[in-house]
């Protein structure tokens, strides 16, 4: 799958959230996780994530929204039931994103939502467990970016194999499409020049 992805989490004070975040997160092959005004004991939290995900990927602890840094082009997805958040069976996920989601008990923090390129929801009645969100979120991602054979009209699995991947010829880029032709003062003086190569090679010629 192109491109790369990073979760964190928003003012988590419980340690078996972050861990199950960030558990699900090395699952799916995330290339990063952190955190944002945290307050959850770091050591229990280490302890909640089975997988050891932060000794397989970096991890960042930023103290607030504003001292957060993302890699350049990097595009912030918010998680949060805005009334003008996105379905997020509608949303086209960026190529390079990180997602956040907010605490359970306050969700995400005005400062956050307002550096968020794209906030999306989850369809349902009410708001989940913050590890249960990630999930969903990450697994949005993987069916809608990945590349998995196409599922059938009717029940079941497949009736097509998927497609093996189809590699292009080489493009050989080379300068002599963009060369411009000499300037007309540059092509007097090798005219010139050219006479008076061949008129000493005549003078020369008729030399003893």
């Amino acid at each position: 799958m192109r491109g790369y992805f990073g979760i964190g989490v928003e003012r988590v004070s419980k340690p078996y959230n972050v861990g199950s975040v960030f558990r699900s997160a090395h699952a799916f092959g995330a290339s990063f996780v952190f955190t944002v005004a945290a307050s959850y004991p770091r050591r229990a939290g280490h302890t909640t994530d089975t997988s050891d995900s932060q000794g397989q990927m970096p991890f960042y602890a930023f103290p607030d929204a504003a001292s957060m840094v993302l890699p350049e082009g990097c595009k912030l997805v918010g998680v949060e039931l805005f009334d003008d958040s996105i379905d997020l069976p509608s949303f086209q996920h960026p190529l390079r994103a990180a997602y956040i989601l907010g605490a359970e008990r306050f969700g995400l923090s005005p400062d956050m939502a307002a550096r968020c390129d794209y906030v999306v929801r989850i369809p349902t009645r009410f708001s989940l467990n913050l590890g249960m969100a990630g999930v969903l979120v990450l697994y949005d991602r993987l069916i809608s970016r990945g590349r998995f054979a196409a599922r059938p009209v009717v029940e079941g699995g497949p009736r097509e194999p998927l497609a093996g991947h189809v590699h292009g010829w080489p493009t050989f880029r080379t300068m002599e499409a963009h060369r411009a032709a000499p300037p007309l003062a540059e092509l007097a003086e090798t005219e010139q020049l050219e006479r008076f190569g061949r008129s000493r090679d005549g003078a020369g010629d008729g030399e003893p």
